[in-house]
């Protein structure tokens, strides 16, 4: 199993990051110096105006350490990576099964069930948390929808029906989503998803919370061998990383979600943390970003029951678990792939 390690996150605009013997040398603007082992570290990710020595690529690509460069909004634009590792024989069978409908469709189904029963599981949590504060009629008819979705998910279906599933279930949890926002309601009022750009303070912090999100399994994926770009539920597009979608999907409404909306409610992010630009376009500032990654790597510390390995592990790790059983249902050592199901 993996050791759990940590992500450093540069935001601070004017950085360089080089190499001096086995660390990582931070030089701000100010001229202020840190440095970090690489061997504590298991990715870097840049967000803007970061720079990189060739000598720091060239060692993080060495010792398999994942660097990942992103606008200063979070953004996804390019990313380092060393050698592919693992066996050939693995990503030959993933795309073998990637194209085949009925093997696609099959994984296809436990990550949708995945996602359907932990999205449930958050609206329980907050039915159960705030039943008094919160529409619970409503709240309880999307549970039925996911209930019925979770239902139907348990027999085999087509790629096109697990599909149609996925979409039903997310528009009953998102149609319901804004409920779940329990402290300045007007400032953080929720209509709906939408991206690039995001046109509101929750889909801005949703859609930074998926990117960070990417990036650890995406990363978990190359680690066990796995070709992060060839899905089964995302098929191929140039640039999308559709398997590192696929997984991410089981991890959406539990790490990602229960985040934003934790944030919100504990007053942790502010409105004034955010700006609405003349497009319409909503970006968080600088302390606001802060504040959500330290969130996030705090939230990838908690620990939890792996119900397929019935053992409690940090959530950081259970990027990891996932690509090791997807690599080896792939491999035909499982008769499936378990997705990961939140309690």
């Amino acid at each position: 199993m993996k050791k759990l390690l940590n992500t450093l996150y540069v935001t601070s605009q004017g950085t360089y990051l080089s190499k001096d013997g086995e660390c990582v040398v931070i030089r701000a603007e100010n001229g202020q110096k840190k440095r970090f082992p690489v061997h504590v570290l298991d990715g870097i990710v840049c967000f803007g105006n970061v720079l990189c020595s060739p000598f720091l690529l060239g060692h993080c690509g060495e010792k398999g350490l994942a660097l990942s460069f992103m606008t200063e909004r979070g953004r996804y634009l390019a990313g380092v990576r060393g050698p592919q590792s693992g066996n050939v024989l693995l990503r030959r069978e993933q795309y073998r099964q990637a194209d085949d409908p009925v093997a696609s469709a099959d994984i296809a189904r436990s990550v949708i069930a995945g996602k359907v029963v932990n999205s449930r599981a958050v609206l329980r949590r907050c039915l159960r948390d705030h039943g008094d504060r919160v529409d619970a009629g409503m709240l309880e008819r999307a549970v039925c929808t996911l209930d019925e979705c979770a239902r139907r998910l348990q027999t085999p279906v087509s790629l096109d029906e697990a599909r149609g599933m996925e979409g039903q279930a997310a528009g009953a949890y998102f149609a319901v989503f804004g409920q779940m926002v329990l402290q300045d309601e007007e400032a953080f009022s929720f209509d709906g998803r939408n991206r690039r750009p995001p046109l509101d303070a929750v889909n801005c912090l949703l859609s930074f919370v998926y990117t960070l999100l990417a990036h650890d399994v995406r990363s978990a994926l190359e680690a066990v061998g796995l070709d992060p770009q060839v899905g089964f539920l995302h098929r191929d597009r140039p640039g999308r990383p559709g398997l590192a979608l696929d997984v991410m999907e089981e991890f959406r409404s539990f790490m990602a979600d229960r985040l934003v909306l934790s944030l919100i409610n504990r007053g942790e992010v502010r409105a004034r943390g955010f700006v609405t630009k003349e497009s319409g376009a909503v970006f968080m500032d600088d302390d606001t970003r802060k504040t959500v990654l330290t969130a996030w790597q705090k939230r990838k510390q908690d620990e939890a029951m792996h119900p397929f390995l019935r053992e409690r592990i940090p959530l950081g790790l259970a990027f990891h678990v996932q690509a090791q059983l997807i690599a080896r249902s792939i491999r035909g050592d499982l008769d499936g792939y378990p997705p990961y199901y939140w309690k």
